[in-house]
């Protein structure tokens, strides 16, 4: 597979790196602000699977590190794997959010820009929940 194209979509947080990655980290928490995983998660071993507007899908988060690390892995009904780069990182004395969108192949531009904002939306509900 070829270098796919990339978007990183980011937003600046006014709360501690450490507290954004304690909350955004816990597979709990995102049904809170990650809207593909709405309809919430549930523990599957090591895993986690969730049923939403993507259909059902299997969730591998990254273990809990020190370096503001969430990716994650998605594994669609079709079997194709949607590797996630999430991170939590010191801006000051606040944070910064960041999420590598990757356009995957058959994907249009609308759609990838559209997947742009749907993300832009998530951080901004992860950004209000967290500085409320």
């Amino acid at each position: 597979m070829s270098v796919m194209e990339a978007r990183i979509v980011h937003i600046s947080i006014e709360r501690n790196w450490r507290d954004v990655y304690d909350f955004a980290a816990k597979p709990e928490n995102m049904p809170l602000w990650a809207s593909g995983l709405s309809s919430g998660l549930e523990a599957d071993g090591e895993a986690w699977v969730a049923r939403g507007p993507l259909g059902s899908v299997r969730v591998t988060f990254t273990p809990k590190n020190d370096f503001g690390v969430m990716d994650h892995v998605v594994t669609m009904e079709s079997g194709l794997d949607v590797h996630n780069a999430l991170r939590a990182v010191p801006n000051g004395d606040g944070s910064e959010v960041m999420f590598t969108l990757l356009k995957l192949p058959g994907i249009s531009e609308e759609q990838f820009e559209a997947d742009f904002k749907w993300v832009l939306n998530d951080l901004n509900t992860l950004k209000k929940l967290l500085e409320t």
